[in-house]
């Protein structure tokens, strides 16, 4: 079965350099198979009948290697399929340039959802489902003050973000 790992922080701002051909060996030495990575911001393809132990096992071989453990979130390829089939921003006619996924380690819970005041971030918009949350951020991602600490903090669990397009693109690679 296909899956897709979302590695955080990885190549971003000069920190956490991790070449991609050396993120595929962590993946292989790990167990996975197929193994293919898209563009330098840690997204990785692969194929395994265990892919929670696959990444454990990646992020210990890059620890091993680099000194860092990378948070990796795991999604399987009909789970990537539902996340982009259902962003409610498309159907509103947003703008794909605007667009982003954060994927959660573990579904927010009710309460923690709470905490974020969609009228706080203004002119951004969100909306957490489940595991992972839709953002629209007209202004860019770096203008933004809906970022992937304050998404861990209010939601208590780990994310990392995406940008519309790259979402597009994984999925096509996944083959679903």
């Amino acid at each position: 079965m296909m899956h897709l790992a979302l590695l955080r922080a990885v190549n971003v701002g000069g920190s956490h350099g991790l070449p991609m051909r050396e993120l595929e060996s962590a993946f292989k030495s790990a167990g996975a198979s197929a193994v293919a990575t898209y563009i330098q911001s840690g997204n990785v393809i692969f194929e395994s009948n265990r892919p929670a132990d696959t990444c454990v096992g990646a992020a210990k071989a890059i620890e091993a290697r680099f000194g860092f453990r990378p948070a990796i979130i795991w999604r399987t390829a009909d789970e990537w399929q539902a996340i982009v089939a259902a962003n409610p921003f498309l159907a509103q006619g947003a703008a794909v340039e605007s667009l982003h996924v954060a994927c959660l380690e573990s579904a927010a819970p009710a309460v923690a959802t709470q905490v974020l005041d969609p009228r706080g971030y203004l002119p951004d918009e969100f909306v957490v489902a489940d595991a992972h949350v839709y953002l629209r951020l007209p202004n860019g991602v770096a203008r933004s003050a809906l970022t992937t600490a304050r998404l861990d903090k209010a939601l208590g669990t780990v994310s990392t973000m995406r940008n519309w397009r790259t979402a597009i693109r994984l999925l096509e690679l996944l083959a679903v």
